[in-house]
């Protein structure tokens, strides 16, 4: 009898779950705010819709086969020598291969489209971010503004963006989900990611990748907003009386959590390089 109630609240309890996962960031992977994110929630929805065309009838088939050939139901012909049809052969090939193909021609073809290193068409300039994964916290570099900034970064709407991502300790990774497309940071190598806002806004960035201590408040701030505010939040940060010499980058290596941002002025205009190098056998920034 127990077990039985325990069947029933099965289905209850797994809504509620749902309903509780209803304010988690991976939600917003459905509210895209970018070109890259539409696209690629165009892409998910696709592929899922293909793939249901396998899922429903099985759902379907598990419920109304138990109830056609259920043993009080005598209408039904009783066919004890069966072993073949050719029917059910051609649909249970045929299905699959033309979902495989339908799934194969759709990521080759965004496979391309979507590629990060790819540059947004735009008749606007490309802005250049800097970003460095460092221990628990996200270091940001604007070379020709000339300001450096911890767990917040801002961009202009409908800009460009190309973000210049490495690793200054473990491999991590770089993700808004309402702009799209998670990238590796990892030490000596330099990845590209070409991102841009549609809407003004505040979005979550964080890290999806684990790092040890420090990854759960690997979270930062992506500001879009129109081309004076940006202004504004730039002018802010050079008039920081931070300034990113040697001992305060030295100070940000240091392991730590939930880093409240910060603003830096006049950073090293070398130091993007000079961090990559540092491992593979080049400088040294420490």
């Amino acid at each position: 009898m127990l077990c039985r109630y325990k069947n029933w609240l099965r289905l209850p309890l797994l809504l509620i779950f749902f309903l509780f996962l209803g304010g988690c960031d991976e939600f917003a992977l459905f509210d895209p705010k970018g070109p890259v994110a539409a696209a690629q929630q165009w892409l998910i929805i696709v592929s899922f819709a293909i793939m249901l065309i396998v899922v429903i009838p099985v759902l379907i088939m598990s419920l109304w086969f138990p109830y056609k050939y259920r043993s009080d139901n005598t209408s039904e012909e009783y066919l004890p020598n069966w072993e073949h049809s050719n029917k059910i052969e051609f649909v249970v090939w045929t299905v699959p291969i033309l979902i495989i193909l339908a799934l194969g021609v759709l990521t080759y073809i965004t496979s391309h489209s979507l590629d990060p290193r790819k540059p947004i068409e735009s008749d606007k300039p490309t802005m250049v971010i800097q970003v460095v994964a460092m221990h628990g916290k996200w270091l940001f570099i604007y070379p020709e503004p000339g300001i450096a900034t911890v767990n917040e970064m801002a961009m202009v709407v409908d800009q460009p963006v190309e973000f210049l991502v490495t690793s200054d300790a473990t491999m991590n990774s770089f993700f808004i989900p309402n702009l799209g497309s998670m990238i590796y940071a990892m030490s000596g190598m330099e990845n590209r990611l070409h991102l841009m806002a549609s809407e003004p806004g505040t979005y979550k960035g964080m890290s999806t990748n684990y790092s040890g201590f420090g990854f759960s408040g690997m979270k930062f701030n992506a500001i879009a907003s129109s081309q004076a505010e940006f202004d504004n939040w730039v002018e802010e940060a050079q008039n920081s009386k931070h300034l990113l010499t040697q001992q305060a980058f030295e100070s940000l290596q240091v392991k730590s959590r939930d880093v409240k941002p910060m603003y830096f002025s006049n950073p090293n205009p070398l130091l993007f390089s000079d961090i990559i190098e540092h491992y593979t056998g080049g400088l040294n920034v420490e």
